[in-house]
């Protein structure tokens, strides 16, 4: 849940001048395949400008993870009731404005959006912190800065999500998009200790500080870069709820990326619940111990890591919607070997087929639903992809998190395991998404 999450525009040491951008896509779904000279650049050095873009990228990440470590922190301090207003206030007016916001972002540009996002935030970071300073961390205050940061969020959002697209060649997605999810895969695993020990030496008013920090070295690759497939806005005259719901009818009436959607939405909903909301419960539940959770843990993620790490290698292992439908499968089948497992070494080999499988499924429907939407909704498309995954969440860490308590952690896992399982298999019943070449050679 990140402030911005930034996904900042990519630097480089001089603005780069945007070269003749590639045609939007059709909205008619049809497969789209890439010639061998352009699979062959797929797997070409990435450029600087992007591996520049991520440096800001990370660092914007860190200063997430310290800000969000921080503020849930001091939140917790006047108890549950106040820590669950913070983290409303930063989810409510996101979920509200995303459309909105992506909407903006194609009208007047994904990067002055950015500019716009990062400097607006550097401001309130560094008021944030003299506040902090003075005030302490009293209720109005954090949920003051949560409100602010989720409709910050809203429009940052849409327009980072678009910019891989805007700075690296169609084929090179999966690639790049691999890269950052290392990075912030290892980005958080060291952001909670990191602000841990931040919020221990200076409080709130340190992690604004150090937010504000990321947000000036972003802005400043920010002004620096031009994107280098960039498609240009072209403003409207029409409303801009109009042009947001246009984004949503866009989105579910391609015969790609409706699929594509809708398994994001699956997988936000059932399978990213399952290790951070059940594994806990059922850990308790057949007396594994936290430790034992611990292993189950590390062993997604390092199954997720191989594949990201395989695919940054060697580009898409084939038929980007096939394999995400299949990676879905795989992972469904892992949460329900976590179900039924009959010990920790059974769980922890079951956690290691879920981080497979999620790691198949996230590096391939990423960049295609990226590269398959029409350029002239790049941000409303990215909004709308958000906002399925954040209600998706919502809902079912809510509805999981019942299950488990009116029934049993093992009954919840279940559901979950059938669901994923179900939904990868609807999604290879899928012919366009099924058949469809994306990035690979004819």
């Amino acid at each position: 849940m990140p402030r911005p999450l930034r996904q900042s525009p990519s630097p480089q040491e001089r603005p780069i001048s945007a070269p003749e951008e590639n045609p939007s896509r059709p909205s008619t779904g049809a497969s789209v395949s890439a010639p061998p000279e352009a699979a062959a650049e797929g797997r070409a050095r990435l450029p600087r400008s992007y591996l520049l873009w991520l440096a800001g990228i990370l660092a914007s990440l860190a200063g997430n993870a310290v800000f969000y470590f921080a503020l849930g922190w001091a939140a917790s301090a006047h108890g549950g009731a106040v820590a669950g207003l913070v983290l409303s206030a930063v989810t409510l007016p996101r979920v509200l404005l995303l459309l909105v916001g992506g909407a903006v972002s194609d009208r007047i540009s994904a990067r002055r959006v950015l500019i716009a996002g990062d400097a607006v935030m550097l401001v309130f970071s560094l008021l944030l912190a003299a506040a902090a300073y003075h005030l302490g961390a009293p209720p109005a205050l954090l949920i003051a800065a949560g409100v602010v940061v989720g409709v910050a969020d809203a429009f940052y959002l849409p327009a980072s999500g678009s910019m891989p697209r805007r700075l690296v060649a169609e084929e090179q997605l999966p690639r790049a998009l691999s890269l950052r999810q290392v990075g912030s895969q290892v980005i958080n695993t060291g952001g909670g200790p990191l602000g841990g020990v931040l919020v221990g030496l200076s409080g709130l008013a340190g992690a604004a500080l150090v937010n504000a920090v990321t947000f000036a070295a972003v802005l400043v690759v920010l002004v620096l870069v031009r994107p280098r497939h960039d498609v240009p806005a072209t403003p409207s005259t029409t409303g801009l709820v109009k042009e947001a719901s246009d984004g949503v009818r866009v989105a579910f009436s391609h015969p790609v990326l409706r699929p594509g959607l809708l398994l994001t939405g699956a997988a936000a909903g059932f399978l990213l619940p399952v290790l951070p909301l059940l594994l806990p419960l059922l850990a308790r539940e057949e007396q594994w111990g936290a430790g034992a959770a611990g292993l189950v843990i590390g062993a997604q993620g390092l199954g997720m890591v191989a594949v990201t790490l395989a695919v940054l290698r060697r580009g898409p292992m084939g038929r980007p919607g096939l394999l995400a439908a299949t990676g879905l499968v795989v992972a469904g089948f892992g949460v329900l070997g976590l179900a039924l497992a009959p010990g920790v070494a059974g769980a922890t080999t079951a956690g290691l087929v879920i981080g497979v499988g999620n790691g198949v499924f996230s590096v391939h429907i990423a960049p295609l639903v990226l590269a398959m939407t029409p350029g002239s909704h790049l941000s409303r498309v990215q909004a709308v992809l958000v906002l399925v995954q954040s209600l998706a969440l919502l809902l079912m860490n809510n509805v999981l998190g019942h299950l488990a308590g009116l029934g049993s952690p093992t009954a919840a896992v279940l559901v979950c395991a059938v669901m994923v399982v179900g939904v990868g298999l609807l999604g290879l019943a899928s012919g366009p998404l099924r058949t469809n070449r994306t990035g690979l050679g004819s």
